[in-house]
Order: structure tokens, then sequence, then C-alpha cells
């Protein structure tokens, strides 16, 4: 592995996630953030199931959920009836994940929490106030040069993720262009300290959207306050908190008491950059992407990204694949950002303003739904042929297919409960859905590789593979994946499906041979 470390730039939730999924795998990391303190702006405030699977990976979810308010409605009403009209309900995911709801935290409280994980477990890694002044590209790393308080620094790294926000040092630098738009109207968030459990009791979901064509709003729960999120026309001056106190009014009704804690008025963008790698640089979250933040779609679009990347990252650095593998960073999540949340986020804005009828996201499956709007509806285009998805549709859970997300159950090996997340949170992992009685052959692990036999047949004491062997009571598993017995599952340390191949005869050369291909040839199996 390079004695260099992965330097980020820029210490905002995306740079932080990152920088704990490369601890995670092992990978030293250094981040860089130009302000003297992480950001206490109004910011981002739903963060969604699949987000939660991310920080669960990286070891930080029970910190975030113990400040945090857990929702399993997302409340979709027309303002003219106050009824209900598209809500979700995120209980229907029981059979896909260990989080079957979404929660609601502020950004700058979320920031704090991620910078104390990761102060504990890399101790001096954060770094503020050093602005980035130029970055110089080399074959075999990059080097930063930065601005400090006690002079000019210079950094070499082994690569560089750009974390910096819409306005990128890092990609102005490269001179990438960005395509889009940017919308004349702006978003304004407000955030007010009013009781509406206990002396002003209302029975709104914990994230209610209320569409309107004359007047949408976005009202959410956080720890705590409640916070309006609404549209400010083009050339509107921003209300004073009388007028938004009136306004919150209009919405909720006469309360005994409200007062106006804090606001932000922000830009609403769909742009997104051109390309999203140079060499040993890589663009990350806003830099790549600005997303219109209806649905929650921004902050947790760019996890995504942080998903993605740190474990291409580590293979390459620890010498278990090429820099191939590093293309499909950009491959895959390019289109969830440019085609998948952007124009999601825009059918959505549509919708809420009542200039769209539908929106061709939501169905009348809860199931399809609860996936799409929670878990994103994530299927990457791993085989390179166009087959993405953001959207999932019906009342019952779909068949996985080759690029899915795997849905995180639990399976009972020979030291107790697993959840198939955790099993592949640090390996790619192969399952062989057989006949575990029947002692069949695995091939050997290696580094970054394990192989697994999944049976609803405990495997016998004497059958030469109960150390590799998992329990699957009823054939749960196989019966959510819909896979026919003698199966095998390639999965990813990202827990997306590399492949799903028969099991006929010895299925291990064929899966040896996709890994290969993944990781960037044959000369990386094996490696140490």
């Amino acid at each position: 592995m390079s004695n260099l470390p992965v330097a980020i730039v820029g210490a905002g939730p995306i740079g932080l996630i990152t920088a704990l999924g490369l601890h995670h795998y092992g990978v030293p990391a250094v981040v860089f953030e130009e302000d003297r303190r992480l950001s206490m702006d109004t910011k981002a405030g739903t963060i969604l199931t699949r987000t939660l699977e991310v920080l669960s990976r990286y070891g930080v979810v029970d910190d975030v959920l113990s400040k945090s308010l857990r929702i399993d409605e997302i409340g979709e009403l027309d303002r003219a009836t106050n009824e209900r009209t598209l809500s979700v309900r995120t209980g229907e995911l029981t059979e896909d994940t260990r989080f079957p709801f979404v929660i609601n935290i502020p950004q700058h409280e979320l920031e704090p929490i991620l910078q104390a994980a990761l102060d504990e477990r890399c101790q001096g890694a954060l770094h503020l106030e050093h602005r980035l002044r130029s970055v110089i590209r080399h074959d075999d790393h990059v080097e930063l040069h930065l601005e400090t308080p006690d002079g000019d620094r210079v950094v070499r790294a082994a690569y560089l993720l750009a974390c910096d926000g819409g306005r990128s040092t890092v990609r102005e630098q490269l001179g990438i262009q960005v395509e889009g738009k940017t919308l004349a109207e702006r978003y304004m968030l407000v955030d007010l300290a009013v009781d509406l459990d206990g002396a002003n009791p209302r029975d709104y979901p914990y994230l209610a959207y209320f569409g309107d064509a004359a007047e949408w709003m976005i009202l959410v729960r956080q720890p705590h306050c409640w916070r309006f999120l609404f549209p400010l026309p083009d050339g509107r001056p921003a209300p004073d908190h009388d007028e938004l106190k009136k306004k919150a009014l209009r919405f909720i009704g006469d309360v005994d008491d409200i007062s106006v804690i804090g606001t932000n008025i922000y830009a609403v963008h769909h742009r997104v950059a051109r390309q999203w790698r140079r060499g040993r640089v890589f663009l990350m979250g806003d830099a790549a992407h600005l997303i219109t933040p209806m649905w929650a779609l921004g902050l947790n679009t760019g996890v995504l990204d942080a998903s993605n990347l740190p474990w291409r990252l580590a293979w390459v650095l620890r010498g278990w694949a090429t820099e191939q593998v590093l293309d499909g960073y950009e491959l895959e999540q390019a289109p969830l950002a440019t085609l998948g949340s952007g124009e999601m986020a825009e059918a959505a804005r549509a919708y809420m303003g009542r200039r769209a009828h539908s929106v061709e996201a939501m169905t009348e499956g809860d199931w399809g739904n609860a996936f799409t709007r929670a878990l994103l509806g994530v299927r990457l285009d791993v085989e390179e042929a166009g087959n993405w998805s953001m959207v999932r549709s019906g009342d019952r859970p779909a068949p996985v297919l080759v690029g899915d997300r795997a849905p995180d159950l639990p399976m009972y090996g020979p030291d107790g409960t697993v959840h198939l997340h955790d099993l592949v949170a640090d390996s790619f992992v192969a399952l062989y859905f057989t006949d575990s009685r029947r002692r069949p052959v695995l091939p050997e692990d290696s580094p970054g590789l394990r192989h697994y036999v999944v049976s609803r047949w405990d495997a016998p004491l004497d059958s030469g593979v109960r150390e590799r062997a998992l329990f699957d009571p009823a054939d749960r598993v196989r019966r959510r994946f819909a896979l026919e017995m003698d199966s095998a599952v390639l999965l990813r340390p990202d827990a997306h499906v590399a492949a799903i191949v028969p099991v006929d005869g010895e299925a291990g050369p064929h899966v040896l041979d996709i890994h290969r291909r993944i990781v960037g040839g044959p000369d990386c199996e094996g490696a140490a």
C-alpha cells in the first residue's frame, strides 16, 4: 500500500463520511477545510435509509441515530384539502433493511457527530483553516499547496477527493465544466420554535410535503424545532420574521407561541460536472453534481458517491485491484445524479407546485414507493450496459437483479447471526445457494474475496464446509433474491450485486473469472 494518505478537500458531510469510509477500509486520509469550524448554517435535514446503511458500514450510525428523530411515514398532502395523497410507509422495507425508516437531523448537528468519530479514530486527520491554493498532479501522486494561519504548506497524497461543494476550487483548477441550469426561484429554510406536540397538537407526519399550485411547503420535524421549506420567487425579497410566522400559520393554524430561530436562502440547481475524474483527482458530492434538494436527494445522492469510491481506492492501494476498478465510479454514479436524482427532483418540484398531476417515480405500489424514496431504488450499471435505475414499483419486494443493492437480511454462521451487509462490509463475497449436505467444493478465500455456501440445511459438523456455511432458515434470503436452487451471487463491498450465475457443477471458476474482470485481471487474485 502507498505510504501517502488520500487527501480530501472539504469537511462537509460527504468529505467526513468519505474519510470514515477510507478509515473503515484501512486507508489513511487527511481532510482539509478552509473555514475555522464546521458550518452552522441551516441546511439539509433528512437522512434516507440508504445513507443509514452506509453510515452503518462505516461504524457511525448508532451515534447519528441517538441524536435524530426516526420516521416511518413520508407524508404527501394536498394543501387545499389537507388530505394525504402519496404518503410513503417505510415499514414496507422490513424484508430489505435493518433501517425501515428515515431520520431527521440538521446538517449542522450531523457534522459534529461525524467529526467526533473521525477525531476518535484518526486523530489529527482533520485540518481546519487550510485553504487550497493549487493542485499539482503527478503520475504517482498529487501535491496540494495550502494556505494556513501558520503559513503555506505542501502536502503529498496518493489521491485527491474534491468534496468542496458547488463552487469547488478543485473542479475550477482542473478546468472541468458543469452542465445544467440554476433556477430563477430560490428556496428558503426557516427553523421555528413552536409546540405542535402538546400545547398545539397536530397530527402531521414528521416529514410532510404540502403540495399546492399557489403556495407549497415542506414541513420537517427536527429534533429541536420545526423546519419549513418553501420557494421564494425570482426577485422576491426575503420575508422578515413576522412575515415568516404568518406564512407558517397559514399552514399549521393558530398556535399559542411561535418564533423564528434560524433562516437560510439558497439557489436551486440541476448542474452536473462533465467529468468526475482527472487522473488521481476525483469529484464527489456537490463538486460533481448539484441536485435540487427535493425528496432529500441532494445530500443523500452525495452519500452514494461516498459509498462507491472508498472501497475502490482501498482495493487499488492494497494491491487487490488495478486502477481499472476506479473507472467504475463515474460510470456508475454519473447517470444516477444526472438522469436519476436530478430528473426525479425536478419532477417532484413540478408535482409540489401542481404543474404535474403525478410523479413517474411514484406508483400505486406501497413497497415500490418506499424503496424508491427511502432506499433510492438504486440499481447500478455494473455491467456497463445502460441498465441502471432509481425507481422501484409494485406492492411486493421485486426480485434482486445484477447491479441491485442486496437486501440486508440475517443468516446464521459459525459465530452466530450475521447480516448480509456486515458480511460484505470489507470484502467481495460469493454466496453459493446449494445443498450444504452434499459437501460442495468452494474456492479458497483470497484477500478481498470470501466464499460461503448458503443453505436451509445447516452444514453438518463433519462436512468440511461448516466454517464457511451460512444457515438460511426457510430459504428466506434465497427467496428474497428470487433465486433457483444451485445459484451463485457475487456481492461487492458496497453490497451491490456484481453477478448472478448458475451453479452447474463447479461455479467457483466462473465467479473467480467475473471477480478478475472487475478488479482488473489475473495478477490481482490473491495479491497481498
